[in-house]
């Protein structure tokens, strides 16, 4: 809903001043999307597919190669922009999504687990340019995680989210102090406010797409 693909059933939300309902196409020129599923044209190099994005965003033609060559530079991927895609290990080819999402400079960044199927140094080196981003942009990242180590180590602000509903919302420390266990977890306090263990979560098609993602990226 938050990046106009599915109408709100009620309620309203803004991103940047505007409505997500009335001003649908103002609202995707100022945010970023990496969904789960792929994203980038495995026959092209990285650096046309950020050219591409580029041009969808309708940057202006001359500032397409500098975008694209500042992306590269940010991201670690310098040495690979000629490269096609399709020989990209999981981790660069996640880095190169987030830069997709960014070439065009979004007031929000919005994530659907980032690091879905990311061994741990490909996951951390994710994380180091998507906090960089964050520190040097002043772009809100907003993302969603079944890790929750990851949420209590990389947010600022959690939601638990229980049958489609939002139980709890607040900081990682205010989450886990809902526990009354001054030592409790981020994954202690979602099994404590939902009554439900991590494993049980999920349809059929969630553990479809999650393992269609982890085989992708892994």
């Amino acid at each position: 809903m938050l990046i106009t693909l599915l109408a709100p059933t009620s309620g309203t939300a803004t991103i940047d001043g505007l409505d997500v309902q009335r001003q649908a196409p103002e609202v995707r020129r100022r945010i970023g999307y990496v969904p789960q599923l792929i994203s980038v044209d495995g026959t092209l190099t990285a650096y046309e597919n950020l050219v591409l994005m580029a041009r969808l965003y309708d940057i202006p033609r001359r500032e397409c190669a500098p975008r694209a060559r500042e992306i590269l530079s940010f991201l670690g991927l310098e040495d690979h922009g000629s490269a096609l895609v399709r020989t990209f290990s999981g981790g660069m080819i996640r880095r190169l999504e987030i830069g997709q999402a960014i070439v065009h400079r979004p007031k929000a960044l919005f994530l659907d687990e980032p690091t879905s199927g990311l061994d741990p140094v490909a996951r951390q080196n994710v994380w180091e340019h998507i906090l960089e981003l964050r520190k040097t942009s002043g772009t809100t990242i907003f993302f969603s995680t079944h890790q929750m180590e990851e949420a209590d180590a990389m947010s600022e602000t959690v939601a638990i989210m229980n049958t489609g509903k939002i139980a709890a919302i607040g900081t990682p420390q205010e989450i886990k102090a809902k526990t009354g266990n001054k030592d409790a977890t981020l994954e202690e306090a979602f099994i404590f406010i939902t009554g439900t263990h991590l494993k049980e979560g999920g349809t059929f098609r969630d553990v479809r797409r999650s393992r269609q993602a982890e085989q992708r990226l892994g």
